[in-house]
């Protein structure tokens, strides 16, 4: 009897015991990659008042648990190496010791599909009509850094914790449901930088701007506080996905984020749907969440598509409501610490929605980090953005930032995809459209006095203009002041 009734009481208090021990979110493990540069956040749960040590390189630091249990420490500044390190972490209770890890770069990639789309989805999904088809499929085969770390977030609401088997070493199984172009931008990364990069991907397909913002930071906002409705905007969860895939890694310390997003919002609303405010907010709470409001958000604008096309959805699309989302997008490089990829060249068939060249994508995504982050001057990081226009009698003549190399056309042609407006209020095609130095000038002898232009202004629409390193133009409107 007395056996039987210490049984019990163990069991009872086994609960308590592991309550009382020291542990780590699932972002904290093995094979992970530590953020260099930048002082290190390492943190978990303990017993209230309980005294941790965490001992890494040459450094130890101390902490105590709060009355939650929450506790956490910041490791000095480091410089990368590609040494596999170990960490302990040690409590009353227990000693928890981490191994295998790396200190680099450590970047995280998010948003729905196209960003979701893996490395082993290329039996689903087109092959690239362009160049070698077979591509992501050798890509993914023969892929091997050791200095390539990745993390797997799977789409999953209902965990109680990160939805994660935490940090893999990279091989087949690991890179399976890897993003593809996060893949891409870590390798290319590695390639210029020879450091260890860690990439981590939470994404998920069909998803809306708005299930990955907090509901913290929609209600906070002017614009969008009086629009949620029981935890919902426009009829769709506020930050659900945030809370899951995305809130338990905070303040797991990284260099930026990469975003790949758009789709949904244009499908459900429309470009009526303020997703440059949408993006903001998106953007500043992650930042907020992260502590630094200068970390890098580097997004890709969504491709062409036929959503005029498309049967069934709530609201039906014209032929221009790609470009006004466009619009929107390139209105988000106001945001301080953003970038933007076109991708109006890398599409085969415009009734594909995921299209192929993910490769491309985060090698693009790569560019702008290795610019703008690393100092690399000798990256061209963008093709051609518009910068002003004016008007001369029956020409107007368009001026363009990043033409590095000057502008050219892929197919050595006249720049296509332009429209004036003419004196009746149409638009139409110039009568010529030429390349003068670092300008496209059009001409038109029926020319609207406001020299209203178009490019690329078509949800089909892929020009042939680029810059000297290839990188193509982004669509606009405008119009001469």
């Amino acid at each position: 009897m007395r056996k039987l009734f210490f049984f019990i009481l163990c069991l009872a208090l086994l609960p308590l015991a592991i309550m009382a021990q020291v542990t780590l979110p699932k972002v904290i493990g093995d094979n992970m990659v530590l953020q260099q540069g930048k002082k290190v956040n390492i943190w978990g749960e303990a017993a209230p008042g309980e005294r941790v040590t965490v001992k890494f390189q040459r450094q130890t630091k101390k902490a105590v648990a709060d009355a939650e249990g929450k506790w956490c420490v910041q490791l000095d500044e480091m410089t990368a190496t590609h040494k596999p390190q170990q960490m302990t972490i040690r409590g009353k209770k227990n000693t928890i010791r981490l191994k295998n890890i790396l200190i680099g770069e450590v970047w995280l990639a998010s948003g729905q599909s196209n960003m979701e789309y893996s490395m082993n989805n290329h039996p689903k999904y087109a092959k690239a009509k362009k160049g070698n088809p077979n591509r992501l499929k050798e890509e993914y085969e023969q892929a091997n850094s050791p200095i390539i770390r990745l993390m797997y977030v799977k789409k999953d609401l209902k965990s109680d914790t990160l939805p994660s088997n935490g940090w893999q070493t990279l091989n087949q199984e690991s890179l399976a449901p890897m993003s593809a172009a996060g893949y891409f931008f870590a390798k290319r990364l590695v390639e210029e930088l020879d450091v260890p990069v860690g990439i981590i991907s939470t994404s998920w397909g069909g998803t809306r701007i708005e299930t990955w913002t907090s509901e913290e930071a929609y209600a906070e906002s002017p614009l969008f506080k009086e629009k949620i409705d029981g935890h919902k905007i426009d009829g769709h969860r506020i930050g659900e996905r945030y809370d899951k895939m995305v809130a338990p890694m905070v303040p797991f310390t990284l260099r930026g984020f990469l975003w790949y997003q758009g789709e949904s919002n244009l499908i459900d609303l429309g470009p009526t749907d303020n997703y440059y405010e949408k993006k903001k907010v998106l953007v500043e709470s992650w930042r907020k969440a992260w502590g630094d409001e200068t970390l890098p958000f580097y997004y890709v604008q969504i491709s062409p598509y036929a959503y005029s096309a498309r049967r069934g959805d709530l609201v039906a699309k014209a032929w221009d409501a790609l470009p006004c989302f466009w619009k929107e997008q390139t209105a988000c490089l106001q945001i301080p610490h953003t970038g933007m990829v076109v991708t109006t060249d890398l599409v085969d068939n415009v009734k594909d929605i995921h299209p192929s060249y993910k490769w491309i994508v985060g090698e693009r995504l790569a560019r702008l980090a290795l610019a703008k982050d690393y100092g690399r001057t000798d990256i061209v990081y963008s093709g051609p953005i518009y910068k002003g226009i004016r008007v001369d009698g029956k020409k107007v003549i368009i001026e363009f930032d990043h033409t590095h190399g000057g502008l050219k056309t892929t197919d050595g042609k006249a720049p296509d995809w332009f429209t004036v407006k003419l004196n009746n209020g149409r638009y139409s095609k110039p009568q010529e459209t030429a390349i003068e130095g670092n300008t496209v000038v059009l001409t038109h002898d029926r020319l609207d006095p406001s020299g209203s232009v178009r490019f690329a202004w078509d949800e089909v629409a892929m020009p042939n203009l680029v810059n000297g390193e290839g990188l193509p133009a982004c669509p606009f409107r405008t119009k001469a002041k």
